[in-house]
């Protein structure tokens, strides 16, 4: 007889949580390797964030992926955090390293992955990014360590891009001119084209895009989202946040078990997605 494995537990993070793909593409990989593993959501309010981190170190759930809003006000409640954190100043990643609770970040080579993967023409330098939050903090290192330097950013809120860009010697524009910046590689990284209620929503009009470049949206869900659309009908390339959502979740994987996702896994997302 066998012996009984009782399961790990994993989990996300966030709010709201209504079209996390991360229970699929990870449990579909433990079961695909025999890892008596399990992924589950849990939305989690903002004000419950301490609380949560307190249940996983009393219930001694193996790890957890963390998403908008949390990737940031998560930091403090985590016993240490690697380098990439420190750099990015975002954890999307908690795991356990002896008795520490720990706190990673994924995102910058997810970010990273599609870019590594085709590189984008040389002539394109200049970069406008979309949003000022934790995951443009992952793309700018990202942009950064590919060896990108004429970066603009801008945010709805217009003084959120400031500590950023004194940061990391970037430009800025008021959100009401990004239409006006010349950029041949443009990144969104706000929640607007998100499957649920900005779904409609794009943040940079149709009319903008000119000449030839790359659109590349942080956003999975839909697969297809209005910035993209956009992009592509005026002649432009375009990256989606697929790319960027399977790599970060295999070097989550890959911290948690050592091993990259299965094909299986990689391809249950790539099949979810062709519907939406």
């Amino acid at each position: 007889m066998s012996q009984f494995k009782p399961y790990s537990i994993y989990g996300i993070i966030g709010y709201p949580l209504g079209q996390t793909l991360s229970p699929l593409i990870h449990t579909t990989s433990f079961n695909e390797q025999n890892i008596p593993a399990v992924l589950v959501a849990w939305p989690t309010p903002p004000e419950q964030v301490e609380n949560f981190v307190k249940s996983v170190r009393l219930l001694n759930i193996r790890g957890c992926c963390v998403t908008i809003p949390h990737k940031q006000t998560v930091i403090p409640f985590l016993d240490k955090v690697t380098d990439r954190v420190k750099k990015v100043g975002a954890a999307n990643l908690i795991y356990w390293d002896g008795d520490k609770l720990c706190g990673d970040n994924t995102d910058v080579k997810g970010f990273m992955d599609p870019i590594e993967k085709d590189p984008l023409p040389k002539e394109y330098q200049k970069v406008l990014l979309l949003g000022a939050g934790g995951a443009a903090r992952a793309a700018v290192v990202g942009l950064q360590l590919l060896g990108y330097t004429d970066i603009t950013i801008t945010d709805i809120v217009d003084n959120l891009p400031k500590s950023l860009a004194d940061e990391f010697n970037l430009k800025t524009v008021p959100w009401s001119e990004r239409g006006n910046v010349d950029a041949q590689i443009i990144i969104n990284s706000t929640p607007l084209g998100m499957l649920g209620k900005y779904e409609n929503e794009t943040p940079y009009d149709a009319e903008w895009f000119k000449g030839k470049g790359i659109a590349y949206d942080i956003v999975y869900t839909p697969y297809y989202t209005r910035f993209r659309l956009d992009a592509e009908q005026a002649g432009w390339k375009s990256i989606s946040g697929r790319e960027m959502f399977i790599g970060q979740a295999n070097e989550q994987y890959k911290i948690w078990t050592g091993n990259d996702l299965s094909d299986k896994a990689k391809q249950a997302v790539i099949d979810a997605l062709a519907g939406k």
